[in-house]
């Protein structure tokens, strides 16, 4: 999506000069994999953010965020569907040395090794809980972001709540600020002491790649080339993408018209439980409708009929 919004003007010629930045790789479970994605009948994205690039060392490779892009038919409006951490799931075999078993959502792709592995793991075990199957997926690596938020010139986020850093120990004071990259991502992974907790950490994401689309529209890059370069480059080397077999200039044609303004947030239907000690998420009366609702493009209809779960970017 965020490429697609750079690459708004001359997409065909700028996604062809620009796909050998992009990595790829099988990053879909052949049982979380659409058989044939079919543009115009709309798409279901399955995003996964981490600090850690594919093939990290380390044994502590949870992702960080996990998100569910759906984007009705005629691929003008896109939601982005937060997923929990902490949710309690079902997470099956990997065939190689995970026997499955339940855990938090997030462990799926430590389980799975983290990368490539860990998010076909990940993907799998989205589609056991949701029936969902996805035409494609991006593996987001997040501190890559924070050069891309640089390079955009910062961005300008709104805090709520003031929040003090876990990580860096910055105060966020309420109000609308410009941010650069380090300070944007530190406070997008920010979920105690606020509110709803992980629930605002969820919201102040989707707003943070908002805010992404936003400044990336705008048209002073479009007026230098040179500016336009080292923003396409760093967006490619932080993202490792499964496009279904669908060409990365075919994809960004397809969303050219998808406007920042035509994003929705999405939280899922659920509710915080201890359960022997342990701190989980729980599905609400097993997500709301919320899975039948994308499966059957139906997604605009249920946002209006449960405007609680939908945020406002």
């Amino acid at each position: 999506m965020l490429l697609a919004g750079l690459a708004v003007v001359g997409v065909r010629l700028l996604a062809h000069r620009y796909e050998r930045t992009v990595s790829k790789e099988q990053l879909l479970s052949p049982d979380a994999r659409q058989a044939r994605t079919e543009l115009d009948t709309g798409l279901n994205y399955l995003i996964v953010g981490s600090d850690r690039r594919p093939g990290a060392p380390g044994p502590d490779q949870r992702s960080d965020t996990i998100l569910i892009v759906h984007v009705p038919p005629g691929l003008r409006q896109a939601y982005l569907i937060s997923v929990p951490r902490d949710l309690l799931v079902d997470i099956p075999p990997d065939g190689v040395g995970y026997a499955g078993g339940q855990d938090k959502i997030n462990a799926a792709y430590e389980h799975g090794g983290g990368g490539e592995g860990g998010t076909r793991l990940l993907s799998a075990t989205l589609t056991r809980l949701t029936g969902i199957r996805f035409d494609g997926a991006a593996l987001v690596d997040f501190a890559g972001f924070r050069r891309v938020i640089d390079l955009l010139g910062g961005i300008r986020m709104c805090v709520d709540t003031e929040v003090r850093s876990i990580h860096t120990g910055v105060v966020f004071p309420v109000g609308c600020q410009q941010m650069d990259g380090a300070r944007a991502l530190d406070y997008a992974r920010q979920r105690y002491d606020l509110p709803n907790g992980d629930y605002d950490r969820q919201r102040h994401q989707q707003q943070m790649l908002r805010a992404m689309m936003d400044r990336a529209g705008e048209t002073h890059l479009r007026t230098d080339p040179v500016q336009l370069d080292r923003v396409l480059r760093a967006v490619g080397s932080a993202l490792t993408v499964d496009t279904n077999g669908v060409p990365l200039d075919e994809l960004l044609f397809a969303l050219r018209s998808l406007p920042a303004d035509a994003l929705r947030g999405v939280q899922l239907p659920s509710y915080p439980q201890t359960i022997d000690g342990v701190s989980y998420v729980v599905l609400d009366n097993g997500g709301g409708g919320l899975f039948e609702a994308v499966r059957t493009h139906r997604l605009p209809d249920w946002s209006r009929a449960n405007p609680r779960w939908v945020n406002r970017l």
